[in-house]
């Protein structure tokens, strides 16, 4: 009973942690978007979050951070262990594994089209902003490529990781490339589930065959 209890707060406050990040994010991208980074302190974000400085330094090491939603110590480990918890089941299930880990990450930050919006803005105004967020987009590659070389028992180098890594990349952009099209309805787990599916009828597709001269 007491293990349910504790799991319960745990959940709750993990819960609550991600909502106040959420806000300090939103808040600081709206306000990099109308002056830029330069154009408000710490102090006018907390103060609107209703936060104090040192809370927010729990969260975010610099503003630059919360603009880009990099939360100190984030669930990373949390989906590492999901992922490697599954067990080698062979690549077909990385692949499978992967983009669920996406999807983890994507409920648990609360991504959707608005958000994006709001960092595309605060980017415009903060150009310098786009170096960080590649390079956070590089990290992220690193880290599961090296869950899959632990799980797999291959080197981070093997070109099964490296193809696993690029089939993420290319599902979650075109993904995101439908979610955020004015026209569609989509969520994002569902356009991620269908991109995965039309690049697996591709790859499934053989070749036909040159007749012998």
């Amino acid at each position: 009973m007491h293990f349910v209890m504790d799991s319960a707060n745990d959940s709750k406050a993990a819960q609550r942690r991600r909502e106040t990040a959420s806000r300090l994010t939103a808040v600081c991208r709206r306000l990099t978007a109308e002056g830029g980074l330069a154009g408000f302190t710490i102090e006018e974000v907390c103060d609107e979050v209703g936060i104090s400085r040192r809370t927010f330094f729990n969260y975010f090491p610099s503003k630059e951070e919360a603009v880009l939603g990099i939360v100190e110590g984030d669930e990373m480990h949390i989906f590492a262990e999901h992922f490697m918890h599954r067990g080698s089941r062979g690549w077909t299930a990385v692949v499978d594994d992967v983009i669920d880990l996406v999807i983890e990450h994507v409920d648990a930050a609360g991504l959707n089209v608005e958000k994006h919006t709001e960092l595309v803005r605060a980017i415009e105004r903060e150009p310098r902003l786009l170096a960080r967020f590649m390079g956070l987009g590089r990290e992220r590659d690193a880290e599961v490529a090296a869950l899959i070389s632990r799980r797999e028992g291959v080197p981070v180098g093997d070109l099964k990781v490296q193809a696993c890594i690029a089939v993420m990349s290319a599902v979650t952009r075109s993904a995101a490339d439908r979610v955020l099209d004015p026209q569609t309805t989509i969520d994002f787990k569902s356009a991620l589930t269908d991109s995965l599916a039309a690049i697996r009828a591709v790859l499934d597709t053989s070749p036909p065959r040159k007749a012998h001269q």
